[in-house]
C-alpha cells in the first residue's frame, strides 16, 4: 500500500508541486493540502503517513520566516500535529519549511519535548539573499531520510539559513545524532564556515536537523529541486564525460531521490 503524503500549501509557499511530484515519483501518494482545508477539517491529517512543509515565502516572510504559518498552525492544528509525531509518522520541513518547524519547537526537540523553541535560523551572514548550489555531508546515522547517502549537491535559495542555537543546544544535537546535514567543501571536508561553502554562516556548518527518533527532519537545501540529474549546474559537463567513456546518462540524481524514497520505503515494514 502506497503511504500517503499531506504536502501543506498556503499563501506563499512555491515549492508544493515538486515537492509532491518528488514523493510521488517514489511510490507515494501525495495529495496538495491548503492550510485552511486542514483547519477546517476538510482533509485530516491522520489520514496520512507523511507531512511535508515545502518550501517557500509563507505570508511573504513578512514578520520573519515561517513565524506567521508557524503560530497558525499551533493556534489551530497543535494537538494534530502532537498525535501525528506521536504515532510514529514522518515529517519533513524544507527551507522555508524547516523555519517552521524550528519557530514550532517540532526541532530538534531534545528528549522528544515538543512545543520549546531551541535553535534560530537567523538572516544570513551575508546580509542577502543566497541562491546557489553547495556540497553536504550526511552527519546523523538515525535521521530517516536520510539512510543510505553520504554526500549530496543540493540548491539552496533563502534570506534566514544562519542556524544559530547555544553552546549547551549544539552539544546537546552533536552527542545525540541529531545533526543531519552539514555544509562542505568540494572534496567532502568541513566548510568551517567558510563563505560560499557555507552560504549563510550556520554554526558548525549544520543545514539540516532531526529530532531524537530520526523521524522529524528539516534542511534548509532543496532535495526536491535536484531529482534529476538535468537539474544540476553541472549536468552539461558531466554528460559530455559519460558520452565519451560510452557510459549511460542518467535521469536521476538518486542522493535527492532517496530522501523520498527513504521515507516511502520506511512505510513498506
Amino acid at each position: 500500500m502506497k503511504p500517503k503524503v499531506l504536502v501543506l500549501t498556503g499563501y506563499g509557499i512555491n515549492c508544493d508541486e515538486e515537492t509532491a511530484f518528488a514523493f510521488q515519483i517514489n511510490g507515494a501518494k501525495a495529495d496538495i493540502v491548503h492550510i485552511n482545508d486542514l483547519i477546517s477539517g476538510q482533509y485530516k491529517l491522520s489520514d496520512y503517513q507523511i507531512l511535508a512543509f515545502p518550501g517557500g515565502f509563507s505570508y511573504g516572510d513578512d514578520t520573519g520566516s515561517g513565524k506567521a504559518l508557524a503560530n497558525k498552525i499551533r493556534n489551530n492544528l497543535w494537538q494534530d500535529i502532537l498525535d501525528f509525531i506521536g504515532s510514529e509518522k514522518l515529517v519533513i520541513g524544507i527551507c522555508n519549511g524547516l523555519q517552521i518547524l524550528t519557530n514550532l519547537g517540532l526541532l530538534p526537540a531534545g528528549e522528544e519535548n515538543y512545543g520549546t523553541r531551541e535553535v534560530a535560523l537567523k538572516h544570513n551572514k551575508t546580509a542577502r539573499f543566497e541562491c546557489r548550489w553547495v556540497n553536504l555531508k550526511i552527519s546523523s546515522k538515525k535521521c530517516i531520510f536520510t539512510k543510505g547517502v553520504k554526500n549530496i549537491y543540493l540548491p539552496i535559495a533563502h534570506g534566514e539559513g544562519n542556524f544559530y542555537a547555544s553552546t549547551e543546544t549544539l552539544k546537546s544535537l552533536s552527542q545525540n545524532d541529531q545533526i543531519a546535514v552539514q555544509y562542505t567543501l568540494e572534496n567532502g571536508s568541513s566548510a568551517n564556515g567558510k563563505f560560499p561553502f557555507n552560504p549563510n554562516g550556520s554554526l558548525e556548518d549544520i543545514a539540516g536537523i532531526c529530532d531524537p527518533t530520526g523521524r522529524v527532519f528539516g534542511l534548509m537545501p532543496h532535495p526536491e529541486r535536484a531529482i534529476f540529474a538535468i537539474n544540476s549546474p553541472d549536468f552539461q559537463s558531466g554528460k559530455e564525460r559519460l558520452i565519451r567513456d560510452s557510459k549511460e546518462i542518467p535521469m536521476h540524481y538518486e542522493p535527492a531521490m532517496q530522501i523520498f524514497k527513504n521515507a516511502v520505503q520506511y512505510f513498506d515494514k
